[in-house]
């Protein structure tokens, strides 16, 4: 079987991290293939939202510990960061439609921080979230130490890594780290109609939107502000601005197609 599925349904690319058996650890085939998958995603126009989601009890075990230990497989912790980990989470950031992280279950050291990387972060009940690092001796990597700090402030985020206390998916979602928590039985459904829902939106200024908080987390305020105006005169020419405006004229529903 393949370690990554793909399917696109309705302008929604969901992409399932396949390898249930290892808790959907990383290899380097199943790093290098979820590269080409965003990869594909990005440039397939009928693709207008993203789900990464995982197979079997977890979402991403983070980096398969086998491999990294065998003398045969091993690609030697440089290469597991400049060719597998570090690629995915900049594919992450720069695709320019909404990817939602869907954490159906644990969500483990490189695991948990991509998650963290998506635009938006759901999970069922079920989830949780460890940096689990430190109990093997490493340091968080995949981004963590940037993106977890800035969504639940430094004191947290320290002691999250240093300790490497497990967190449920109730707590994550209480200290900021996710948007929503959804019961296990209704997880699928609702995940499926968050991605209904922004490849319905215009998308256009979502990505524009991106855009703009990738930038907010080096600006000046002077630079963001004339960012903001540069990107509002983009979408204001957009086709999706004028369908937006119309409907709202004329009471009915936009039909927005992210141009």
């Amino acid at each position: 079987m393949p370690s990554i599925e793909l399917q696109i349904e309705n302008g929604v690319a969901k992409i399932t991290l396949n390898r249930p058996e290892t808790f959907n650890s990383f290899n380097r085939e199943m790093a290098l293939l979820l590269q080409k998958t965003l990869e594909e995603c990005s440039a397939n126009p009928e693709v207008r939202a993203i789900i990464l989601t995982g197979s079997g009890k977890a979402f991403c075990a983070g980096q398969d510990l086998k491999e990294v230990t065998s003398p045969e497989l091993n690609p030697g912790f440089r290469k597991i960061l400049e060719e597998h980990y570090n690629p995915i989470i900049e594919r992450i950031r720069a695709i320019e439609k909404p990817i939602i992280a869907a954490v159906n279950g644990v969500a483990a050291g490189a695991g948990a921080n991509i998650a963290l990387a998506c635009d938006i972060v759901v999970a069922s009940e079920a989830a949780s979230f460890i940096q689990a690092f430190s109990k093997i001796g490493l340091i968080p990597d995949s981004a963590g130490t940037f993106f977890l700090p800035r969504l639940i402030g430094f004191q947290k985020a320290s002691a999250l890594m240093m300790l490497g206390d497990k967190v449920s998916a109730k707590e994550a979602e209480q200290l900021g780290m996710l948007y929503k928590v959804f019961s296990v039985e209704t997880f699928q459904e609702e995940v499926i109609a968050l991605g209904k829902q922004l490849a319905q939106m215009p998308t256009k200024a979502l990505g524009l939107t991106k855009r703009l908080l990738n930038q907010s987390l080096t600006h000046t305020l002077e630079e963001q502000l004339a960012m903001e105006s540069e990107l509002q005169i983009e979408a204001a020419e957009s086709e999706d601005y004028a369908e937006g405006v119309n409907a709202f004229i004329e009471k009915r529903k936009p039909a927005f197609k992210g141009k």
